[in-house]
């Protein structure tokens, strides 16, 4: 079977100024996906936004599909970069699981766009995207579904199911893009993940963990 090289492939085999231009188009894309959709959206449209002649998209990527498999993996790549950078350093299970699903949401707030897009188009994409997508997603989860794990084993949360609460998590971080229409209103992105953040733990935990919690300061005394 022919190797074909994936989008983040060819992206991370360019150089910084090609680099650079990509991005543009990509954050073009993105706007124009967002705003208008993407059966709508026009590569002429998209190369204007970005301050381009429509022929040079095409020396970047192949087509829309790339773009918005590019946006999509942004997103993705940022969970990648930002999660572990967040964890590193902490040893305890349960901050390390509250600094985890922080970083993810502030992903998440910072790229709401690209996040919706995610939902909204993934299924159009050939299933050689959908494949990349969905690898990446199971590696930039994993680390959410480490820190689960780490607070069982140390008696913090209760005997679950890893990789449902991991993915319950995630929707959690989701949900800031799904409904800031409406929540971005009433609460701040810190408020949102300090409010959720405590309900998730607090179903979450046993007497220990609820005690452990206590004790690092995270519930306030009356």
């Amino acid at each position: 079977m022919k190797n074909i090289q994936t989008a983040q492939e060819r992206t991370n085999s360019t150089g910084s100024n090609s680099a650079v231009r990509r991005r543009q188009f990509v954050n073009a894309a993105t706007d124009l996906f967002s705003n208008k959709g993407f059966h709508e959206t026009t590569v002429k449209e998209i190369a204007e936004k970005a301050g381009a002649s429509p022929g040079l998209v095409y020396n970047y990527v192949r087509d829309k599909e790339e773009l918005l498999l590019l946006a999509i993996m942004g997103v993705l790549e940022s969970y990648k970069k930002e999660v572990p950078k967040a964890v590193n350093g902490q040893s305890d299970p349960i901050i390390r699981f509250s600094a985890a699903l922080t970083a993810y949401i502030e992903v998440v707030a910072n790229k709401p766009k690209a996040t919706l897009l995610a939902y909204r188009y993934t299924a159009i994409l050939p299933p050689s995207m959908r494949d990349q997508i969905k690898q990446l997603e199971i590696e930039t989860n994993r680390i959410i579904s480490e820190c689960i794990s780490d607070c069982i084993a140390a008696g913090y949360f209760r005997e679950i199911n890893v990789e449902l609460i991991s993915y319950r998590a995630v929707l959690l971080a989701h949900g800031w893009a799904l409904k800031s229409w409406r929540l971005g209103k009433l609460h701040s992105v810190e408020e949102y993940i300090e409010g959720n953040l405590d309900l998730f733990l607090t179903a979450l935990f046993t007497d220990k963990g609820r005690e452990h919690y206590r004790d690092l300061g995270f519930v306030k005394s009356k």
